[in-house]
Formats: C-alpha cells, sequence, structure tokens
C-alpha cells in the first residue's frame, strides 16, 4: 500500500494495524474552500480541482454531491487506475494539471517533508498549487454550499435543522459501518473481528428499523447522511460480504435497506457515479493480504434499477 516519510515514498504492506485492530490515520489537509472567500480559498469557477478513484467510497461521496450540486463545470475532475499498487494510486497518464505520474507526488508539492499515508478524494488548488483538503466530509459539505454562487441547485444536504441528528448518525455509521467493514476485513485478531463484526451488524439492523419508518436518514429529506451511508451500500454485497468477512446478511436481505439503496441508485446523476465491477477489481486486485492470489469474482448479479417502492 506504501507511505510517504518525510517526503519519500515507501512501497509496503503498511495497513494500521495496532494490536491486530486496523486503525485509520487522520486526515492533515484540512483547509476550506469558502463562498465568501473569508478563507485562503475563495470560491471560483475553475480554480479547483477533485482527484478522485472510482471504487473508493469516500471519493464516491464526493462524486456524488459534485453531481448533484451541478458543480461538475466549476469544479474538474479526474479518475486515478483501479489498483493501488507499487507507488500507490497512479494517472493513467501524466496529470495534465501537473505532470504528476502518482498522486504520492501531488503530497510532496503541497509539503516536501509529509509524512504519512497518500489517500484520494484530494481537493486541489490550481492557482497556488497545493492541497485544499484530502478528507472527503469536508469536501462534501463544500460543494454543498460554498459554489452556490456558480450553480442553480439549491438543494441543501446538511440545513441547519437538522445538522444534529445528521451528525449522530454520521458519527455512527462512520465508526461501525463505514469504517467498519476495514476493521472487520483487515483484523488479524478473533476477538478484535468479532467485536467489530457485532457492531456492523448491529448498526444495520439500526438502520432497517429506521429506515422502515422514514423514507431517509434524517426524516423525509435526504442529506448528507444518506449520501456518507449510500457508497458503502454500494459495495456491500459485492465485496464487503465475502472479502472483508461482514457475511452475516446481505444488504439485499433487509428490506428497507435493500430499496432505499436503490431508491439512491436510481437519482439523477447517481448511477453515473457507480461501478460494482470496478470495485470488484480494485480491493479484489490490490488487497492481497486478504487476497493474495488477485483472483476477481465473478458475480454476485445486482440489479439496482428495478422499483424500490418508496416513493
Amino acid at each position: 500500500m506504501g507511505i510517504l516519510i518525510d517526503g519519500k515514498w515507501i512501497d509496503d504492506e503498511e495497513t494500521y494495524r495496532q494490536g491486530g485492530a486496523f486503525v485509520r490515520p487522520a486526515t492533515v489537509f484540512r483547509a476550506f474552500v469558502t463562498a465568501d472567500g473569508s478563507s485562503a480559498f475563495p470560491a471560483e469557477a475553475g480554480r479547483y480541482h477533485l482527484y478522485v478513484a472510482r471504487p473508493c467510497p469516500w471519493c464516491h461521496r464526493t462524486m456524488i454531491l459534485r453531481a448533484l450540486k451541478k458543480i461538475e463545470d466549476v469544479v474538474s475532475m479526474s479518475l486515478v487506475e483501479p489498483l493501488l499498487l507499487k507507488g500507490g494510486w497512479k494517472f493513467a497518464a501524466p496529470d495534465p494539471i501537473t505532470g504528476a505520474h502518482f498522486v504520492h507526488e501531488l503530497y510532496t508539492r503541497a509539503d516536501p517533508h509529509y509524512s504519512g499515508r497518500v489517500s484520494v478524494p484530494v481537493l486541489w488548488d490550481k492557482q497556488t498549487g497545493t492541497i485544499v483538503s484530502n478528507e472527503s466530509s469536508d469536501i462534501i459539505r463544500m460543494f454543498n454550499s460554498a459554489f452556490a454562487a456558480f450553480t442553480g441547485d439549491r438543494t441543501d444536504y446538511y440545513p441547519a435543522a437538522l445538522r444534529a441528528g445528521i451528525d449522530a448518525v454520521n458519527a455512527r455509521v462512520y465508526d461501525t459501518l463505514n469504517n467498519g467493514v476495514y476493521r472487520c476485513g483487515l483484523a488479524t485478531g478473533q476477538a478484535i473481528y468479532d467485536q467489530v463484526v457485532t457492531d456492523l451488524f448491529a448498526t444495520l439492523d439500526w438502520l432497517e428499523a429506521r429506515l422502515a419508518k422514514s423514507s431517509y436518514l434524517a426524516g423525509d429529506t435526504v442529506t448528507e447522511a444518506d449520501w456518507r451511508l449510500f457508497p458503502t451500500l454500494m459495495r456491500f454485497d459485492a465485496v464487503y460480504y465475502a472479502l472483508f468477512k461482514c457475511n452475516i446478511r446481505h444488504v439485499y436481505e433487509y428490506p428497507a435497506l435493500w430499496a432505499y439503496t436503490r431508491a439512491l441508485y436510481q437519482m439523477p446523476g447517481v448511477a453515473a457515479t457507480c461501478d460494482v465491477d470496478e470495485y470488484k477489481l480494485h480491493y479484489y486486485g490490490s488487497l492481497f493480504m486478504v487476497n493474495p492470489s488477485g483472483v476477481v469474482p465473478k458475480g454476485p448479479k445486482l440489479d439496482f434499477t428495478t422499483p424500490h417502492g418508496r416513493g
């Protein structure tokens, strides 16, 4: 997977385990683009570029908000290769903006002595030649509000009246599900795995009960909480169920949750951000510590386009 140490790239099998548990490092670049120009990064059309990997669920949420807010012509975007191999995230051809061949080169342009993991998404400022943010939860909030002057879409996915509830849902879903699947799949101790998989399915059961009574996680309005959950659900049956040993139940065995997943998938602009085959290629073809052969399975067959019956 690799890591940068004092600006030098090192290829290794670093998986951020501590005592048999997977521990996700914190993101480092946490600046904000602001609509009013109060930050070092004022909102401007054409100034910012989003680097993403289609298989990455953290990238997926940023891709969705960019599409939903109709800012594709405001914030440009490019994809890196789906396989995460030697050198880390790689460009298929030299990046036309920076000339970089690997994403880690963006990090050392922003900080020549950077030490830590190299992740996507990356929101890049073309004007100053640096990283604004590599934190997906921050990027989706920038996309939600900072570029309002450049889009006709006025949907607010983080409305003030619902923020407390959204934040509470986000906290549980992130810890036990978004990150929980990785904590299951990359655990190397039985007791640790048993606990995290129990917590994961307790959250899926909780979500099923919640969505049996409500259209979306925060009520009758789709919010960022839904778009933070959706990428994990999209990958669950195809990848996490088998590869990450999250195999107590499939998402499609939860009636409300499965219908909800299909309802979100069928919203305008969302399906174009999804590619289950590429998800499988990435996970099965990159994570040799859990799939040494690199063989990618053919199944399962999933149809997200069937009627969902949720209005």
